[in-house]
């Protein structure tokens, strides 16, 4: 099988290209400049994609003996996924950026020009799994044995036909250590090299200055929950649901106890801020669903709303057509001409939780799992 390796620098996609490559797979590697500052350089443990990251890549690629290539995805990581990240924010959303570049540059642009080169699969250093042991017998995409660095939450966008399409070779590993291990036995320089954390490109961690900086400020209020103005900010895009630091105010709750952002609002331009519990929900809607089965109302199954957030037991409530399992056809047929009545099926994702979680903000990654198989992936737009 002819394989696309994506190489970014890192131990991990080293390691997954040289047991690709081992497995007698043709494997190509391909480094993603995805930084438009073709100067860019690491600090410490924050950033990727980096001059850095290029030459440890081709260096790896020369140990493990395949050819190496850099592809410039620059235009489409800035137009995909950072101008994704600005507008969710000015529009008071919360995004998760690793999900987007999954979704739009790794198994998207880069899947799409490896099909046009020939390429059957794509290989990363992601830690998930793949097996088709799931109801249909097709691809299915699990969590890692790594349940420490687990990645299927922020693969899961990517949907069915990608999964067919890709190789995960890290998803049997239990830890870190032992990929660390394979890359020191095989030789590989980067088998000592740290983790990139945090937003890749804001390699400061100055996420709130990224923000004002590309969006400008604009300044508004901070109200209590019963709708005194308590302080002032510098723009709701500073904020994200659930936070509870930095947010500037300055006069204590009257009950001493901690205040949280509850609301958002950007055409106002004012932040609300509450006590913990008007933080709690106990269902959640989405939409833009990506199913990788049939969903029906009734199942239960275990959401999670953050990459590394525990999964919480749930109920799916309503599901959207699309995505819902096909009915029986009724023999009454009185009861079609009722069905044929109503309304039209909601296109939102209804999930109704075992025990209540807080600081659910719209543009979050929902996710669904029946036990470590991932079912479907959605886009929150509230809690209920």
């Amino acid at each position: 099988m002819k394989v696309l390796a994506a190489m970014s620098g890192g131990v991990d996609s080293a390691v997954a290209a040289a047991r690709a490559a081992e497995a007698g797979h043709e494997v190509v590697g391909v480094h993603m400049a995805l930084s438009k500052n073709r100067d860019q350089r690491r600090t410490g443990s924050r950033g990727c994609c980096t001059v850095e990251d290029a030459s440890d890549a081709r260096r790896a690629a020369d140990r493990i003996g395949i050819p190496y290539y850099v592809w410039d995805l620059s235009d489409d990581f800035h137009d995909l996924v950072v101008e994704d990240f600005l507008s969710e924010y000015a529009a008071g959303r919360t995004p998760n950026p690793c999900v987007r570049c999954n979704e739009r540059i790794k198994f998207a642009s880069l899947m799409e020009r490896a099909t046009l080169l020939g390429f059957d699969a794509v290989c990363t250093g992601h830690y998930a799994s793949i097996r088709t042991d799931g109801p249909s017998g097709t691809p299915s995409l699990h969590r890692s044995r790594n349940m420490a660095k687990d990645q299927s939450y922020v693969l899961a966008v990517m949907g069915p036909e990608a999964v067919g399409r890709s190789l995960f070779p890290l998803g049997e590993y239990e830890t870190k250590d032992e990929v660390r291990e394979e890359a020191r036995k095989r030789g590989l320089g980067v088998s000592t090299k740290p983790d990139s954390y945090d937003i890749c490109f804001v390699a400061d961690g100055d996420t709130r200055g990224f923000l004002e900086r590309n969006l400008g400020a604009d300044p508004g209020e901070i109200l209590d929950d019963s709708g005194a103005v308590i302080g002032t900010h510098r723009g709701t895009h500073g904020f994200t649901i659930g936070q509870r630091k930095g947010l500037g105010i300055q006069q204590p709750a009257a009950d001493g106890a901690p205040r949280y952002v509850v609301d958002i609002d950007p055409s106002s331009r004012q932040v609300v801020v509450g006590a913990a519990e008007l933080l709690s929900t106990r269902e959640l809607i989405a939409t833009d669903v990506v199913s990788f089965e049939p969903l029906s109302a009734g199942r239960e199954v275990h959401a999670q709303i953050r990459a590394h957030g525990e999964a919480t037991p749930a109920r799916i409530l309503e599901v959207p057509a699309a995505s819902a399992e096909a009915s029986e056809p009724s023999a009454d047929a009185s009861e079609s001409s009722a069905a044929a009545a109503d309304p039209a099926p909601s296109p939102s994702l209804r999930v109704g939780l075992d025990t209540p979680i807080r600081g659910v903000a719209p543009g979050q990654t929902l996710v669904l799992y029946d036990g470590d198989r991932v079912i479907a992936a959605a886009t929150l737009e509230r809690r209920a």
